[in-house]
């Protein structure tokens, strides 16, 4: 079985694949302070007992990813490891000004998104920031737009208005909000939903112009179910879209 790992700087998503099919998926957080021995004993505890024959791993964390690296090679120096980096076969095509400050999770992200669709496509990937992933009818990462993340706009709202607190993040009873509760929940919630909405249409028209409403939209990520209810623009949920890429991007490699 493909052990597949996507450190974030909030959380880290461990999935297993038997084959195409993913078997099992678990999210920790993620702590740059984390050694390589406890990043080993928390894998061998969640993994106790699944056989693992493979590895393919990606991080936007510099300290984590070199504990990664440390772990794999004193722990699973048996198996055939991918660490998506330069070098790395990925079937994607970077046309941005600076490919190599492309976070490798929207790489892996634009692999998995082409090879469903098989045609242009945005993802929307909801973690600690909000990215719009664009991808070109020919599968290549053309850019797009980072957006502060859900978590992150809640916690500056609460720690800079003495009033306002962090709240349950759950659809009011109504956009009007009644009370201080309420008032936040409209606002993030739906705040963030016309937030999508409002760039995806941009983003569509500067893909094809021609055609905008054709252009997919693939949304993804921890916070992904919070807005997608309430988005108008989304027409799909993976929540393991980056999981998927790092198989795709395995099979590439071994």
């Amino acid at each position: 079985m493909l052990l597949t790992i996507d450190t974030g700087n909030t959380n880290t998503v461990l999935g297993v694949f038997d084959g195409t099919d993913l078997q099992h998926s678990w999210r920790i957080k993620s702590d740059a302070r984390t050694t390589a021995d406890e990043l080993a004993l928390m894998f061998r505890g969640l993994l106790a007992d699944v056989p693992i024959t493979g590895i393919a791993a990606c991080s936007t964390v510099p300290a984590v990813m070199r504990e990664l690296r440390t772990m794999l090679a004193r722990y699973y120096d048996h198996l055939p490891t991918v660490l998506v980096e330069p070098g790395v076969r990925t079937g994607v095509s970077v046309l941005t000004d600076n490919p190599k400050e492309v976070g490798t999770d929207r790489i892996c992200n634009t692999a998995a998104a082409y090879h469903l669709v098989q045609g242009p496509c945005i993802v929307v990937d909801f973690g600690t920031s909000t990215n719009f992933d664009v991808v070109s009818p020919r599968g290549e990462f053309l850019g797009g737009a980072l957006a502060p993340g859900i978590e992150i706009s809640l916690d500056a709202l609460a720690a800079r208005a003495a009033q306002l607190r962090k709240v349950e993040l759950v659809a009011p009873r109504s956009p009007i909000g009644k009370n201080t509760v309420e008032s936040l929940q409209s606002g993030i919630l739906y705040g963030f939903a016309g937030q999508v909405d409002g760039l995806v249409r941009r983003l569509r028209h500067a893909l094809d112009p021609q055609r905008p409403d054709e252009v997919e939209v693939i949304a993804t990520g921890g916070l992904a179910t919070l807005v997608v209810d309430h988005s108008e623009t989304v027409t799909r949920y993976e929540p393991d879209l980056t999981l998927l890429g790092l198989r795709l991007i395995f099979d590439r490699n071994v």
